[in-house]
C-alpha cells in the first residue's frame, strides 16, 4: 500500500516533478564531471608536469659540499667523486619502477675547442674552452628482468629543442672508399650537438665537424673529432656547451663507465605533512604506508637503497611547483562541486516547499484518517528520494559526457566512466534532496488536520 501511495503521488503533478528532477540532473551533472576530472587529474597533471623536467638528482655521497648561488652550481664540472654506470639498471627494480619514466646520467668536463672544420672545407683555429657534456640521448638500457628501457636526456629534459637531430648513443660505421679494394666500412666519428650560443660564436651548423680536446688527470690531452648533427636550444647553460654520447666523453676524460650526476624524472603525488616527515623517525606501519605511496621523497629513498654511495635529492622547485598547481586545480574542482550541490539543494528545497503548500489538504486528510507525523514525513521523503535517484541517474549520464569533453579539452585524454563516481553521485543526490527538503517535510509533519479541513 505504501509503495502504491508513493508511485501514485510521484505520477501526479508531473510538471513540478520534472522541474525538480531537472534541477537535480543539472547539479549532479556538474558534480559528476568535477568528480571524474578530479579523480583523474592527478595522473594527468603528473604526466603533463614531466615537461618541467627531472624532479630528482643523484650525486655521489662522498662528493664535495655544493657551492650553489641562486640555484646555480659553481663547482668545476670535473670536481668530486664519480658513480658507476653499471648500477643504473637497478633504478628500474625499485618498488615504484613504473613511475620512473626516464633517467639520464651526465659527465661534464672542461674541454678545448681548437678547430672547427666547416662543410665547405674552411677552418676556424682559435682555441676556446667550453663545457663538454656526456649524456644519453635515447639509450637502450638492458634491465635485470630481460627487458630494455629506452631513456635519455631527450626525455628528462623534454623542453630541449634540437634543430636537426640528437646524436646517436651507439657507434656506427661509415662507408669509405679504399682503392683498389673498392669500399670498406670503418667506425665513424661520434656524433654531437652544439649549444646555440656556442654555434653562433663559432659559426657551427649541422653537418660540420668539430674537434675537442680534454686534459685528463695524467696531464695528457685526448682529442676527438665529432660530427655535428644538430644545434641545441635549452635556455640554460647547455647553450654554451657541446653535448656528446656519454661513452665518448668517458673515453676522452679517461673515466670509463663512470658518470658525475644522474637526473631522474618520476611520476609522483603531491607531498603532504606526512610525506615530509623523516622516515627514520617513523614507526614500522607509518614507514610502510610512506614507502608504499608515490611521494617524490619515498621514490628518492628507494633509489638511494639500490644505488649505494649516492645522495638522492629532490629538485624542490619542480616538485613543489607540481604540488601547488595540483592542489589548486583540485581545490577549484571541489569548490565547483560544493557550489553545484548548494544550488541543487536550494532548487529542491524551493520545489519541495511549494509542493507541501499545495498538498496541505491531502496531508490534513491523511492525518485525519489516522496517519502519524512520522508516516506522513516518511511518505514525502520517499517521494523525494525517488526523484533524487531519477535526477542523479540522468545527471550522471550528462556529467559523464561533460567530463569527457572537459578532460579531452584540458588534458587531451577523457576520463573513463567510474562505478565509484556513480555511487557517490546517487548518494550525494539523495543527501542533497533530503537536506533541501528537511524544513518543508518537518513543517508538513506538524500540520494539524482540523484547521486544514476547516479551510483555515
Amino acid at each position: 500500500m505504501f509503495l502504491r501511495l508513493v508511485a501514485d503521488s510521484f505520477t501526479r503533478r508531473p510538471r513540478r516533478k520534472v522541474l525538480t528532477a531537472a534541477a537535480l540532473s543539472l547539479g549532479m551533472a556538474v558534480v559528476t564531471a568535477a568528480l571524474s576530472v578530479s579523480l583523474d587529474v592527478g595522473d594527468r597533471l603528473a604526466s603533463e608536469f614531466r615537461s618541467l623536467g627531472a624532479n630528482l638528482v643523484v650525486t655521489p655521497e662522498a662528493d664535495s659540499l655544493p657551492l650553489e648561488i641562486g640555484g646555480v652550481d659553481y663547482r668545476p664540472g670535473n670536481a668530486g667523486a664519480y658513480l658507476p654506470e653499471a648500477d643504473l639498471p637497478k633504478i628500474k627494480t625499485v618498488f615504484w619502477h613504473n613511475n620512473i619514466i626516464a633517467f639520464a646520467p651526465v659527465l661534464e668536463v672542461s674541454a678545448a675547442l681548437p678547430r672547427v672544420t666547416y662543410g665547405d672545407g674552411q677552418r676556424s683555429d682559435p682555441e676556446l674552452q667550453i663545457p663538454l657534456i656526456g649524456t644519453w640521448a635515447a639509450n637502450r638500457v638492458p634491465l635485470p628482468d630481460g627487458g630494455v628501457f629506452v631513456t635519455g636526456i631527450a626525455k628528462t629534459n623534454p623542453w630541449f629543442h634540437v634543430a636537426g637531430k640528437w646524436f646517436s648513443d651507439e657507434g656506427h660505421l661509415a662507408r669509405v672508399a679504399m682503392p683498389p679494394m673498392g669500399h670498406s666500412y670503418l667506425p665513424a666519428p661520434p656524433e654531437c650537438v652544439v649549444g646555440e650560443k656556442l654555434a653562433a660564436r663559432r659559426n657551427i651548423k649541422a653537418g660540420d665537424q668539430v674537434v675537442v680536446g680534454v686534459t685528463t688527470a695524467g696531464s695528457s690531452q685526448n682529442m676527438q673529432q665529432c660530427d655535428v648533427t644538430g644545434i641545441l636550444s635549452s635556455g640554460g647553460p647547455e647553450d654554451d656547451a657541446l653535448l656528446m654520447p656519454l661513452a665518448s666523453v668517458q673515453e676522452l676524460a679517461d673515466r670509463p663507465d663512470q658518470y658525475r650526476k644522474l637526473y631522474v624524472s618520476a611520476l609522483t603525488k603531491p607531498e603532504d605533512e606526512f610525506a615530509r616527515r623523516d622516515p627514520r623517525t617513523m614507526k614500522p606501519d607509518e614507514f610502510e604506508r610512506w614507502s608504499c605511496s608515490p611521494y617524490v621523497s619515498s621514490i628518492a629513498y628507494s633509489i638511494g637503497q639500490v644505488l649505494p654511495g649516492t645522495d638522492v635529492r629532490v629538485i624542490r622547485r619542480v616538485a613543489e611547483g607540481e604540488g601547488t598547481v595540483l592542489r589548486r586545480v583540485r581545490a577549484l574542482l571541489w569548490m565547483v562541486t560544493l557550489l553545484a550541490l548548494l544550488a541543487a539543494a536550494l532548487a529542491v528545497g524551493a520545489s519541495s516547499a511549494a509542493s507541501v503548500m499545495e498538498r496541505r489538504t491531502e496531508i490534513g486528510l491523511m492525518k485525519a484518517l489516522g496517519a502519524g507525523s512520522g508516516t506522513v514525513g516518511f511518505l514525502l521523503a520517499a517521494e523525494q528520494l525517488l526523484l533524487a535517484f531519477v535526477g542523479g541517474g540522468i545527471g550522471y549520464s550528462l556529467g559523464t559526457i561533460l567530463g569527457r569533453l572537459v578532460g579531452q579539452k584540458i588534458f587531451g585524454v577523457a576520463p573513463a566512466p567510474s562505478l565509484l563516481v556513480l555511487v557517490a553521485v546517487l548518494a550525494l543526490a539523495a543527501g542533497v534532496t533530503l537536506l533541501g527538503s528537511a524544513i518543508p517535510l518537518r513543517r508538513a509533519s506538524r500540520y494539524e488536520p482540523a484547521p486544514i479541513l476547516r479551510g483555515e
